[in-house]
């Protein structure tokens, strides 16, 4: 057992060496979250790095000749290449790092956000069509953003600059970071409460676009969609990827952008109006002169100044076109008189009363005419109309008529 006996150099010194002899624990990739950075003027760079479960120091000497970037900070994603050692003096297990580069943690998140826009503009979200137009002069205006940051200065600056009496209500809200989602959210819910605010911008000033994910999150688009009033995207950002910026009615590059879009200048208003009204009085007094010319002419036509006359001549035309009507008239009416009567001494001639006044008779037979003596029989019952009166008699006897028939 005293072979197994070892001072601590010795052990560490052992553990050193089975570590760099062991292939399996060099030129390995290794990535985590890192913690605990320290950059020393001598030129050397100490980390840890972990996991959910575990952590584990790292060294990388000379960082900078290795291209190992300058700004880490507590909480980077990043991939290691190194090897496994053992610091001896302290007994440190640790990596030798000979690169480090970032990791793409965004990447994940674009793949998720160009989801999420194919979605929603499958969805009819993005529509042009459903977008709300902006008020002319609006008179109240809604800001979600930022309670202290540069963001709501610009805004407020820029709409007092331009239109002095323009009425604000701020709603300050996070907009990066933990929960900032749900206030902004919060913050259009209220806005779009309260009935005298006719436009509402929802945004924040530049950033990374980490700081600016507040506004890549569907749920925070869907608010700005579901505003009932107008509302503006406006987010300090140069690249067009954000959510907000399709489903908002109208979307702005900076939030003074927005203050410029949606708040007309005050003096140009003025100088619109004055304009008007100048265009106005000068159509105006060409309209009355024109109109007086017109009158001035009309007073010295023939029509106006020979204007009874004429009317007498058009009186005498009228009456005589009366008279002559009139002898037109009574010729139609003795005329259609005439025709009236010839049509009544026909209609006389044809009335079977007036047949039967001259002494003719007509005889029936179960409510038929007989006209010939064949058509009726032996023992039938006639029955008789004359000019005055009925009688029935019953056939005895039919006689043969000239041509012999029954």
């Amino acid at each position: 057992m005293e072979d197994r006996i070892y001072t601590v150099s010795q052990f560490n010194k052992m553990v050193k060496d089975y570590l760099e002899g062991n292939d399996d624990l060099k030129n390995f990739f290794l990535k985590g979250e890192i913690s605990g950075v320290n950059y020393y003027k001598s030129g050397h760079l100490y980390f840890n790095l972990k996991d959910k479960n575990c952590q584990v120091k790292c060294t990388a000497f000379g960082y900078r000749y290795k291209k190992i970037p300058e700004d880490l900070k507590e909480g980077d994603s990043v991939k290691i290449f190194g090897d496994a050692t053992l610091y001896e003096a302290r007994g440190d297990f640790q990596i030798m790092v000979r690169h480090l580069e970032k990791e793409n943690k965004m990447g994940a998140l674009y793949e998720e956000l160009e989801r999420v826009k194919r979605e929603l503009s499958a969805g009819g979200y993005f529509d042009q069509g459903k977008k709300i137009p902006m008020p002319s002069l609006p008179q109240t205006i809604g800001v979600v953003t930022s309670g202290n940051g540069a963001a709501v200065r610009d805004i407020i600056n820029t709409a007092r600059l331009r239109y002095p009496n323009i009425n604000i209500y701020v709603y300050p809200a996070k907009v990066q970071g933990p929960g900032a989602a749900e206030e902004v959210i919060k913050g259009i819910e209220i806005l779009n409460r309260i009935e005298e605010i006719d436009v509402i911008i929802a945004g924040r000033g530049g950033g990374s676009i980490e700081d600016l994910w507040t506004f890549n999150e569907k749920d925070v688009a869907l608010a700005y969609y579901n505003s009932k009033k107008p509302i503006v995207s406006a987010v300090g950002h140069e690249i067009d990827i954000l959510l907000t910026d399709f489903t908002a009615d109208l979307r702005s590059s900076t939030p003074t952008h927005a203050s410029e879009m949606i708040v007309p200048e005050k003096k140009k208003l003025q100088e619109a109006i004055e304009n008007r009204e100048k265009y106005l009085k000068s159509f105006l007094g060409k309209y009355i002169h024109r109109k007086r010319d017109e009158l001035r002419n009309r007073r010295n036509s023939f029509v106006i100044k020979n204007f009874q006359r004429l009317v007498q001549e058009k009186n005498m035309e009228v009456l005589d076109r009366e008279r002559e009507f009139i002898r037109v008239y009574e010729r139609y009416l003795l005329k259609k008189k005439q025709e009236l009567e010839m049509k009544r001494e026909k209609l006389n001639a044809l009335n079977p009363k007036n047949i039967l006044k001259r002494g003719y008779s007509i005889t029936t037979a179960k409510g038929r005419v007989v006209k010939n003596s064949h058509e009726i029989k032996v023992g039938e019952i006639l029955e008789t109309t004359f000019y005055t009166g009925k009688t029935t008699s019953v056939v005895k006897e039919i006689d043969i008529d000239e041509e012999g028939v029954i």
